[in-house]
């Protein structure tokens, strides 16, 4: 049985965290599990738990958009997405800055991030002082999780649970905002539409 966690539980959460753990959390679009970015071993028992592909980057949730701008390139474009969508049901695809180690995304130039959807995501991850991998909680290739039953099930080997509701229960729309024109990746509750008219206002 996986030790489940209130909302309120943050600084036990965290603590898992920072000792390398996994733990899954409700985030605005879907059960997702996380850890650090900061520890390759925390990155490793990530990957092991979902049986995650390397090839596949994992989007990275932040606090804020200044800890998006310590680890991404940040241009025009992406700071009005930022501005009008987040936090919200978006990942935006970025150019990495060349500080940030190779293992956090597979050696690749470029960067998914998200900002916490949630006050609990967002005091956790203030805690952790780190951002943090945020993945959604299935076995790699399978349907996501809807309940922390079907988690437990899935994920067998994490380290903790943080109770919650998720809203969407769809996952986020993933903008490439690496490219003259930007492209919409993944379809999801935000809209080409309405990220063409905030990018053109």
């Amino acid at each position: 049985m996986i030790k489940r966690y209130k909302q309120n539980e943050i600084n036990k959460l965290a603590k898992i965290l920072k000792n390398d753990g996994v733990i899954s959390v409700p985030t605005d679009t879907v059960y997702g599990i996380c850890a650090r970015i900061n520890s390759v071993k925390a990155h490793d028992k990530l990957i092991s738990i979902k049986h995650r592909p390397i090839t596949k980057l994992l989007p990275i949730m932040c606090t804020d958009e200044e800890q998006i701008k310590n680890i991404a390139l940040v241009d025009k474009k992406a700071e009005k997405l930022i501005h009008a969508f987040m936090p919200g049901p978006i990942t935006l695809i970025l150019k990495k800055k060349p500080e940030v180690p190779a293992y956090v995304n597979n050696g690749k130039d470029t960067i998914a991030v998200r900002m916490a959807t949630s006050k609990a995501l967002e005091k956790l991850i203030r805690k952790v002082e780190s951002p943090i991998f945020m993945s959604s909680a299935n076995q790699s290739g399978e349907p996501t999780c809807t309940n922390l039953e079907e988690i437990e099930k899935s994920c067998p080997n994490l380290d903790g649970m943080m109770e919650g509701k998720v809203l969407f229960g769809k996952a986020s729309t993933i903008v490439d905002c690496t490219l003259e024109q930007i492209k919409i990746i993944r379809p999801g509750p935000i809209t080409i539409k309405q990220i063409e008219e905030v990018i053109n206002s």
